[in-house]
């Protein structure tokens, strides 16, 4: 937990999935030089006249250090090399707004928990609401349950529901046939066997068949405040720059608090290449 600007947000959860090592970058390197015969590891000697095996590539991928690629990340800045790792990252609970962030760093492969088909259950919430005496509470506990908000307080969150009422509230009067395009077809009859009773209509709703696609009608209820989960994938150039920047003082402090958790789980011999000595050693 931390405090920020008088809100309390949670920060993110990453696991680093994969890693396709630094071995391949420094044959890749020495591809370009030709010096294989100089490399400290056995197995990339072996490439200037064998063509690498099965298990020569598990050696490849099991190489934890480079001198040649540490010269080229730090001396003579030939960084291209370095985009011959990849580095796989699970993310929970950033938020909408760092999203946003990510999406103007070009080079990644980025793929995210889609609003299109999971706001099922606060769409449900919120039909189930109608049959309440007070509706908006009904929705707003419920909704609370879900810890869809990166902010923490309670309060704050309550504020945040309650805009979501009201959207989905506006909506329903101008809609002619609401629930179409809220519920799916085979539980509409929950609609009328459980008039009178939003616990049980709830109940029901959750259990029953998702409305395919029902983000397209609501998604502009949310806001950035939203957790999303993702996977991104970056190579180790694009990851430096991505550190470089994010990791900055002037970065937006959630998108920092991710590069951090990021960097966190990050393996030293990564590290080593693309963050300034004694940094990634903290």
């Amino acid at each position: 937990m931390e405090n920020m600007y008088g809100i309390e947000y949670s920060k993110p959860e990453v696991v680093l999935l994969q890693d396709t090592g630094i071995g391949v970058a420094e044959a890749a390197a020495r591809t370009c030089y030709d010096s294989f015969e100089n490399s400290e590891n056995e197995v990339i000697k072996c490439i200037e006249h064998t063509l690498p095996d099965e298990t020569m590539c598990c050696d490849i991928n099991s190489i934890e250090e480079s001198s040649l690629l540490d010269d080229l990340a730090w001396t003579y800045f030939h960084h291209s090399i370095l985009e011959h790792a990849n580095l796989s990252y699970l993310v929970r609970g950033t938020s909408r707004g760092v999203l946003q962030e990510h999406a103007r760093h070009r080079i990644q492969a980025i793929s995210v928990r889609s609003t299109r088909y999971t706001m099922s259950s606060v769409i449900n919430a919120f039909v189930a609401s109608l049959e309440d005496a007070d509706a908006k509470e009904f929705f707003t506990q419920k909704v609370l349950a879900f810890d869809m908000f990166v902010t923490c307080d309670e309060a704050y969150n309550r504020i945040e529901i309650g805009g979501m009422f009201d959207k989905l509230s506006y909506q329903l009067k101008m809609v002619e046939d609401f629930y179409s395009i809220a519920v799916a077809k085979s539980s509409l009859p929950l609609l009328d066997m459980h008039k009178g009773d939003s616990q049980a209509l709830f109940n029901a709703l959750q259990e029953g068949k998702k409305k395919r696609n029902v983000g397209d009608a609501f998604k502009h209820i949310i806001t950035d405040n939203v957790k999303v989960d993702m996977v991104v994938t970056f190579n180790l150039r694009s990851l430096k720059n991505y550190f470089t920047l994010r990791d900055s003082g002037a970065a937006y402090f959630q998108i920092k608090w991710l590069a951090q958790e990021m960097m966190r789980v990050t393996p030293k011999k990564y590290l080593d290449l693309i963050i300034k000595k004694g940094k990634s050693d903290a």
